[in-house]
């Protein structure tokens, strides 16, 4: 680690959590220089839900760069872009009955976010936006304003403005008195910015009831109503988006993280017709808006969405997370998530640290989330053998014990 840490930024976080060189990796496994071979849950931070180094988006990758195919094209039409796009519209947009327009931001979670508050501002004139507590959005600065973590906004060394806050998972008791009272000083908002799970924020879930009055809300102000499926959508949750079956009807739903299939960048933002039509040309741009290797794997991922098979394997496993990590759970502590996004409140961000520090020596990758980092998260591949989700759910159940319990 010598070289990374003479050359390196000190602005690096994951590898002082992981301090060891990765060298392969193969579906929920990644393997050090030595040899060493860890279970990753973790899984890229929600990007790797198809696992390391996918057999058949490898295939197709490995096709498609041996006959000269298009790596990077701006927003310019490819064949594999319509490929991509077809598949996603006849897998998913199309059995959904939904009516959207694509829009390739550029290649990560913050600049979906990022593209959905200037389409929101540019539809309906207005400035604020209304996210909520524990929310994260990404770290660039009009996604970060959306973003609660301090430590993250204070890294921003500018105010962050046109943002207001709302308790997650509180009632909106009283917000329509208050929003249509002249007097009592809020502006009327340009959107309101949601995570069905809030994933970075600690697991925390909201209700179908809860986002469909959220919705109605933004409805009665003449608000857009987005929903950010970054980390929740793309099948973790035990269906493609996150939010399915709940009739919330967003108005821009943002994705990333999981699309690109393989690990590579992508990121798209799904606006209805009726808001899209508001951009001009170029006024939301970026180099790596057209990624070939992406779009080649998420045509691949498309294929696990033709039928419910896979989806009720993703339910199943995140039934088996959830009943290992209850009979894990001390008194006091919490489970909550949705599929195979699942997490284990300790309500003490050094404890869950001490847990998560003794898992990476006992061959197990995963993080901390929430305030203080106080919830250990899981999130391993959806693709994950049996086996091996069972010998990572063993390997936390015994450092879990190791910490609560020293030798």
């Amino acid at each position: 680690m010598e070289l990374f840490e003479r050359w390196e930024s000190e602005v690096r976080g994951y590898s002082r959590a992981y301090p060891t060189v990765f060298k392969t990796a193969s579906n929920a496994r990644q393997v050090d220089e030595a040899g060493k071979s860890y279970l990753d849950f973790f899984g890229g931070a929600g990007v790797l839900n198809f696992g390391h180094n996918n057999p058949k988006m490898k295939e197709a990758i490995i096709d498609f760069i041996q006959s000269d195919g298009i790596p990077h094209s701006l927003d310019m039409a490819t064949t594999t872009k319509r490929e991509f796009m077809q598949a996603f519209v006849d897998t998913i947009l199309k059995p959904r009955g939904m009516d959207y327009r694509m829009q390739f931001t550029g290649p990560t979670g913050t600049n979906a976010v990022e593209a959905a508050l200037k389409l929101a501002r540019r539809v309906t004139g207005r400035r604020r936006v209304i996210a909520f507590t524990n929310g994260f959005h990404g770290m660039t600065v009009g996604a970060l304003a959306a973003t609660a973590n301090a430590y993250y906004r204070n890294a921003a060394g500018i105010p962050l403005h046109y943002v207001e806050r709302l308790p997650f998972m509180h009632p909106l008791d009283g917000m329509d008195e208050t929003y249509a009272d002249p007097s009592a000083g809020y502006e009327p908002p340009a959107a309101i910015l949601v995570e069905v799970i809030q994933a970075e924020g600690g697991v925390n879930v909201a209700t179908k009831e809860w986002l469909q009055a959220i919705r109605q809300f933004a409805k009665d102000r003449g608000a857009l109503f987005i929903i950010d499926d970054i980390q929740a959508g793309c099948g973790r949750t035990g269906s493609y988006f996150s939010f399915d079956g709940m009739d919330l009807d967003p108005d821009i739903i943002t994705l990333a993280k999981g699309i690109g299939g393989f690990g590579t960048p992508l990121a798209m933002n799904l606006n209805k017709p009726e808001h899209d039509k508001h951009w001009s040309p170029g006024e939301h741009t970026g180099t790596f808006r057209g990624q070939g290797i992406s779009f080649v794997a998420g045509k691949v991922a498309m294929d696990y969405f033709k039928d419910d098979s896979f989806m009720a394997e993703v339910r199943r496993k995140g039934e088996v997370m959830a009943s290992r990590l209850q009979k894990m759970a001390q008194p006091g502590m919490e489970v909550r998530g949705r599929g195979m996004m699942q997490g284990i409140d300790t309500k003490d961000g050094t404890l869950a640290k001490k847990i998560v520090a003794e898992c990476f020596r006992t061959g197990l990758l995963l993080g901390g989330c929430g305030s203080e980092g106080r919830v250990i998260k899981l999130i391993p591949p959806l693709t994950i053998e049996d086996a091996d989700l069972n010998e990572g759910l063993d390997l936390l159940e015994k450092a879990m014990n190791a910490v609560l319990v020293p030798a």
